[in-house]
């Protein structure tokens, strides 16, 4: 099955980035644009984590994943594609 939105996640983090990133996946969760992230292993250096949102918020969820990147200084770290 195809996800509708996906994010490419750095294995290595510093502390600050882990708590951001779990803080992401937790607010889209809680936010209600999700109810599972699939996680998988691209390569030795990523993850991809994948998730279905509903239709009509796709741009709005992926607004919000690139403002949070932004405010929480997450662009070396995690990338949304798809």
């Amino acid at each position: 099955m195809e996800r509708a939105i996906k994010l490419k996640v750095r294995k290595e983090l510093d502390g600050r980035q882990q708590f951001n990133v779990i803080k992401l996946k937790g607010s889209l969760i809680s936010k209600g644009y999700t109810e599972i992230i699939h996680i998988l292993d691209q390569d030795d250096e990523y993850h991809i984590n994948s998730f279905e949102t509903a239709v009509e918020s796709r741009n709005e969820v992926k607004d919000f994943i690139v403002d949070f990147i932004l405010n929480q200084n997450l662009t070396d770290a995690v990338t949304v594609f798809k």
